[in-house]
Order: C-alpha cells, then structure tokens, then sequence
C-alpha cells in the first residue's frame, strides 16, 4: 500500500477512534471475560494513530505493531517476521487503448454523419407532414387550379399527357 493510502486510512481510523465512545461499550457488556476480551481488542484500535506509524511502513505492518502484545489477535507467522511489505502489486499497463481509441473515433464520426444525415431526413419528413395536415384542411374546398399552384410539375404532366394523347389505358 502507497504511503498516502495508508496515511488516509490511518486518518481515518483516528477519525472513528475519535467518534466512538469505547468507554460506554465497555459498560454494556455484563461478564468480566467479555469486558476483559474487549478490551484487549479495544486497544490496540485506540493506540493506533497517524504518529505511531513510520512514513516507510506500510499499514498492515504499523497496525500489526501496534496489536502485537495481544497473543489472541496476531498469529505465530506475524511474530516472526512474516510482513505484507514484501507483497508487490503490479502495475496496470494499458494496452487496449491504443488499439481501439482509432477504430472509436472512426465510429464517432461516422456517428455524426449518421445523426447530419438523420435530422435532415427528419426536417424533409416534417415538412411533408405539415404539407399533408395543409391538404387534409382544405382538400373539401380546393379547386384542381388551387392544387396545381402547388404542384405544378403535377400540372406540366398532365398537360404532356393530354397533348400526347395518353389516357392512361
């Protein structure tokens, strides 16, 4: 564990041994072998403290220090020197991101194209709607004149169609 890791946990310990009230637990509990038990495990939690641990130590091994003259909570490997200051953590090394940050932002903007081309589709598509809603008012009172204004390539076909004589059948 990191020195400042083990520094917020040791904060934070000093923090609850301030926040608890050992005094009123102890009162609680009713046999002399309960209130002798708990006070054995009771004090080495408030021994502990930012200033009983060495900058170089590292948590385990400060508080394990600090609870050693209690035989019931420490174990024989602890005694004789077993530590977890030997355990080493590896360190993450990213490799995938470097890989896939490419092919990402290639989906990004293919993504924005995709959303470009979705709201112009989206505008073409409300302004036939509004065109519909238009017609379906006034489609009892429109002439053929009135509908051929608004479309007149409908109007140059028809034309076409009469002039070539195409009748449709």
């Amino acid at each position: 564990m990191s020195g400042s890791g083990a520094k917020k946990i040791v904060e934070a310990a000093a923090k609850a041994k301030k926040t608890i009230d050992w005094e009123s637990m102890a009162k609680m509990l009713v046999s002399d072998e309960a209130r002798k038990e708990f006070s054995s495990s009771a004090r080495p939690s408030m021994r502990l403290t930012i200033s009983s641990i060495p900058n170089s130590a590292s948590f385990m091994d400060a508080y394990i220090e600090s609870i050693s003259s209690n035989d019931s909570l420490v174990d024989e490997k602890y005694k004789k020197g077993m530590r977890f200051a030997g355990i080493e953590i590896p360190k993450f090394v990213d490799t995938v991101t470097t890989e896939y940050k490419p092919k990402f932002e290639a989906l990004l903007v293919e993504l924005k194209e995709a959303e470009q081309l979705s709201l112009k589709q989206s505008e073409r598509l409300e302004k036939e709607i509004a065109e519909v809603r238009e017609l379906k008012e006034k489609i009892s009172t429109m002439t053929a004149e009135d509908y051929f204004q608004k479309h007149p390539e409908l109007k140059q076909k028809f034309d076409d169609e009469i002039r070539n004589d195409y009748w449709g059948y």
